[in-house]
């Protein structure tokens, strides 16, 4: 997979893309992620990337045209054959869940686009942008730190990048449920045990266990998920959608 990313502050994200999960994708050439200054694409002599909204207004808004060179840019040197996502990160975006994680994670390319300041000139959500993406119902300084969070959610997806392929299956918000909780050694801590079935070596009552409590959990913490006959009830939206 080829994820471009569009951003004022390219140092951001130097040192989250060369560990853990990410990093060894990156060096096993299952992602391939180009991170572009958009300072690159303008024209002027100062590099200015915002200016102040028309009819007035507090903060600063972000220029269409460094936006569509850099689209066009990285659009030129795209994959033979494939058409990009053109993500904007903002907060009037499709939430990001699992299942829109899955979906993309089946493109061969993305291009997210990082606003920050008072937003981006309208233009480019409309010409520029193919969707727009939020990470949650709250205000963070800009869209760098979303696109870390989609690339990680939707990296990680993507075929042979975790090391089991069991792993991604068993998340929460990949299965029916919450993930149930986990116990490793000691079996005693601080007087605190593990509970007797996970070290019995009874298979299928581990099993069952393991989806009573993660049942349980669901219905305790995030009961919305849950229809009323306890079925998975989470967005199965797709972007076109929209």
């Amino acid at each position: 997979m080829l994820i471009d990313v569009v951003t004022i502050f390219p140092e951001v994200f130097a040192q989250p893309l060369q560990v853990g999960v990410l990093g060894r994708a990156r060096d096993e050439g299952l992602l391939i992620i180009r991170v572009h200054d958009l300072r690159d694409f303008t024209r002027d002599r100062h590099s200015v990337t915002d200016e102040p909204p028309y009819g007035g207004g507090p903060g600063m808004v972000m220029k269409p045209e460094p936006f569509f060179r850099a689209v066009e840019f990285c659009r030129g040197r795209e994959m033979p054959g494939t058409r990009p996502r053109v993500i904007l990160l903002t907060p009037q975006g499709r939430s990001l869940t699992h299942h829109r994680s899955e979906e993309m994670a089946l493109e061969e390319h993305l291009i997210l686009l990082c606003p920050r300041y008072e937003g981006i000139d309208e233009r480019v959500r409309q010409w520029v942008a193919t969707h727009e993406l939020s990470i949650g119902d709250y205000v963070i300084s800009g869209g760098e730190m979303a696109a870390l969070v989609v690339i990680d959610a939707v990296g990680r997806l993507v075929p042979g990048v975790l090391g089991h392929p069991q792993s991604a299956k068993t998340d929460s918000f990949a299965s029916p449920q919450l993930e149930g909780p986990q116990y490793t050694r000691p079996a005693r801590y601080r007087g605190l045990g593990v509970p007797d079935v996970l070290r019995s070596g009874d298979h299928g009552a581990i099993l069952k266990w393991h989806q009573e409590q993660a049942r349980v959990r669901t219905r305790m913490r995030r009961p919305q998920l849950l229809s009323s006959r306890g079925e998975w009830q989470y967005d199965r939206e797709r972007f076109d959608d929209d």
